[in-house]
């Protein structure tokens, strides 16, 4: 994962990045937000959209409706449910009457310390929508990809007047995505990859990180690294069984510590992954090559 910039960051200023879109940073840094969650208005003064608002954090929402303005908020839309991305869409909704749309609700137990945010458990979509099924407004259409992988419900959003893709945490501009069972699943988000791979996609806008200038190369990248880690899993597993803990060290040199916990989940998925495919097998907490 990349180190965060230096400071200041464009924390809660509106920034204009094509004429239809605009991005707003939350104040929510961590290792595994960035610099924070970035927000997005989608539309041009007559009637906009806001995809992922964000943690449940008053200036952030107070942020937001600064940049929308006079603006009416047709709709806001989230790309999957971690409390970085769609709390917020409860006061924005109240406040602007707007309804919430996008992923289905999805609620998993935290059973201990995780390598991600934990989930939304209040978040409640007034429209779920479906892969294909697009909303619009003044100049602009907004469709919705699913994505899974990430965890199950994620959707990307494509604008479909300018080639924008805008990816939540599928596909980000500093890292790559952390993948955690038992929601996140590597088979789905590789096929997700790949659905993505085969689309034109003029730029992306993620929700953590740069500005994606080259979509398709980074996708390709991504499925190269994420075949090269399963490679170097199956080649550590010829030397003898070990546990998910054991292979990060191998795997991640130099990793801090912190993120550790995120990279042996990774691991974990690409070994959930290769076992449906009849290439290794475990017993207890140990995995073997079959």
């Amino acid at each position: 994962m990349a180190g965060l910039p230096p400071k200041p960051w464009p924390t809660g200023e509106a920034m204009t990045l094509e004429p239809l879109v605009r991005r707003v940073l939350a104040p929510n840094p961590s290792p595994y937000t960035y610099t924070g969650t970035q927000s997005f208005i989608v539309g041009a003064g007559e009637g906009c959209a806001v995809i992922d608002p964000g943690p449940d954090l008053p200036e952030h929402v107070e942020a937001l409706e600064t940049a929308i303005g006079e603006e009416t908020v047709l709709a806001i839309l989230c790309t999957h449910t971690h409390r970085d991305h769609s709390p917020a869409a409860r006061m924005l909704a109240e406040r602007t009457g707007a309804p919430v749309m996008g992923c289905a609700p999805l609620v998993l137990a935290d059973t201990g310390a995780r390598a991600d945010a934990s989930f939304d458990r209040d978040y409640a979509p007034d429209r779920v929508m479906a892969d294909g099924e697009a909303m619009s407004g003044p100049g602009w259409t907004l469709t919705a990809i699913a994505t899974p992988g990430h965890v199950s419900n994620h959707l990307c959003f494509a604008l479909e007047e300018t080639g924008a893709l805008f990816t939540g945490d599928h596909v980000m501009g500093w890292s790559t995505s952390v993948v955690v069972p038992p929601d996140g699943d590597m088979g789905d988000y590789m096929r997700s990859l790949e659905k993505l791979y085969a689309r034109e996609d003029r730029v992306y806008y993620p929700a953590h990180g740069d500005t994606v200038e080259k979509p398709r190369q980074l996708v390709r990248g991504m499925i190269g690294h994420r075949r090269q880690r399963e490679n170097q899993i199956l080649r550590l597993l010829g030397e003898g069984p070990r546990s998910a803990a054991e292979f990060v060290p191998a795997m991640y040199k130099g990793l801090d510590e912190k993120l550790h916990k995120a990279a042996e989940m990774s691991v974990t998925a690409h070994l959930i992954d290769l076992e449906r495919r009849g290439l290794v097998a475990r017993s207890g907490e140990q995995w073997r090559t079959i």
